[in-house]
């Protein structure tokens, strides 16, 4: 019988997307249906959970060096023995013997556990940190790809109506030339601009398609036609206006910071820990065992044994050569070194608030200043239009008009992706993007 492998999760996205490409989608999706696909599906996600949930497990973990352990024992052995003697013939003695102990051990001073587990809840605030950084990311990707497929589909339809527009120019370009009112200067020229434009549709509609299918490994699935951005979507500033307030915000609340702080705080008690190997331990212990046989060395009577015992045991470690003083060094080298790392994310966590900062401020004035543009690339189109048709204009300056319309239009697009995309990176290098976040974003797209 042949066996079957299970299909691997990269099978099953390449299987995914060759059906999908296949059927048509038949909805739209918004942004934030699409998150909420990615949360279900995405595996980079799922790895951050499943690591979470492992680092939570720290804190039990680190409890248990100051609870009591508990042990039992048992043993059984069948005896055949022969005790020569002189006077006599041997004697052998053939016996089952047997017994059981049960041993229950408290610590009552081990510093190295009570540092253990103030570790442990570091390492679980650590893990903590890393998951929410990790939904923080999903949410970025999920906005990038999602801008990007639409911002795709922006620059194909702009190359396209160019495309068209340059067409009915070559086509005026070859009847003006047909009848004597051109040169065939002008016929050239447009089919130049049109045997370019033609390139540019390929490459954007090979680029709309592999933005379509990154999305789609995010989400699990095809998420069809996407709500679009309102013509009339207002771009709100940062609040609080000062970046000041950002940047403080990012140097303690960065997932990233807060998760390194951790990683501190975890290096500078491992120093504390190891130094405790020459800290003598004491324990509470009680023991209670029981032994039986079927005969004694002697005698063919029955022997049975009970012993109770309970007491303290301290252990004072004198010499151990030199392991315990080579890691304490360890440990405060990599102390420092995690101190070193704290720094550097909290410079990088000021960095990348600096920069979403001025992302949104910049890009709300470059959307203001390209929605003017588009207004004066219009009328400077029509105005050459007009130009060429009473003669003071020559077709290529139609047609360099009609580029500069598509180019302003795709152009106000991508700032207006760029801007809401640096708004939540903004909110995430303080620690504070969340799905309500995403949620106020989707509003401004059409439904």
């Amino acid at each position: 019988m042949k066996s079957h492998k299970a299909p691997t999760r990269t099978a099953s996205v390449a299987l995914l997307l060759a059906a999908l490409a296949a059927t048509p989608a038949a909805f739209a999706a918004d942004l934030l249906q699409v998150y909420r696909d990615a949360l279900a599906w995405d595996a980079q996600y799922a790895a951050a959970r499943a690591t979470a949930a492992a680092g939570r497990e720290k804190l039990p973990q680190g409890l248990a060096g100051l609870l009591p352990t508990l042990s039992a024992s048992a043993n059984t052995t069948w005896n055949d023995n022969s005790y020569p003697t002189r006077a006599q013939p041997p004697t052998d003695a053939k016996f089952n013997s047997n017994g059981y102990s049960v041993n229950l051990t408290q610590p009552l001073f081990r510093w190295q556990n009570f540092v253990q587990y103030g570790q442990a809840q570091y390492q679980v605030a650590q893990a903590e940190a890393n998951l929410a950084q990790a939904q923080q990311d999903l949410i970025l990707r999920v906005a990038q790809a999602y801008f990007d497929v639409l911002y795709a589909e922006e620059n194909l339809k702009a190359v396209r109506a160019n495309k068209e527009a340059i067409a009915q120019q070559l086509a005026q370009a070859k009847k003006n030339f047909e009848v004597g009112t051109a040169t065939i200067t002008d016929a050239q020229e447009a089919q130049s601009r049109f045997d370019l434009v033609s390139a540019q549709e390929i490459a954007a509609d090979n680029d709309l398609e592999v933005k379509r299918q990154l999305l789609a490994v995010i989400v699990g699935k095809d998420p069809g036609e996407l709500n679009r951005l309102r013509a009339d979507a207002t771009l709100s500033p940062p609040q609080p206006a000062a970046l000041a307030d950002w940047v403080a915000a990012a140097e303690q609340g960065s997932p990233t910071v807060q998760a390194q702080q951790a990683a501190a705080e975890v290096a500078a008690r491992e120093v504390e820990r190891n130094r405790a190997g020459h800290y003598p331990t004491l324990d509470a212990v009680a023991a209670y065992t029981q032994n039986n046989a079927g005969q004694t060395q002697f005698n063919n009577q029955r022997f049975e044994s009970t012993v109770r015992q309970a007491g303290l045991q301290l252990n004072i470690p004198i010499f151990q050569g030199g392991l315990v003083n080579s890691k304490t060094r360890e440990a405060a080298a990599n102390r420092d070194a995690a101190l070193a790392a704290l720094d550097n994310a909290r410079r990088n966590a000021a960095l990348s608030a600096r920069q979403s900062y001025l992302g949104v401020v910049n890009g709300i004035a470059q959307v203001s200043a390209l929605e003017a543009a588009l207004v004066s690339s219009k009328s400077a189109l029509e105005s050459n239009k007009l130009g060429y048709e009473v003669g003071v204009r020559i077709n290529i300056d139609v047609l360099n008009a009609e580029q500069q319309v598509y180019l302003t239009r795709r152009d106000l697009a991508r700032a207006r992706f760029d801007t809401l995309l640096a708004h939540l990176r903004l909110k995430a290098a303080v620690g504070t993007l969340a799905e309500e976040d995403l949620q106020r974003v989707n509003g401004l797209f059409e439904r």
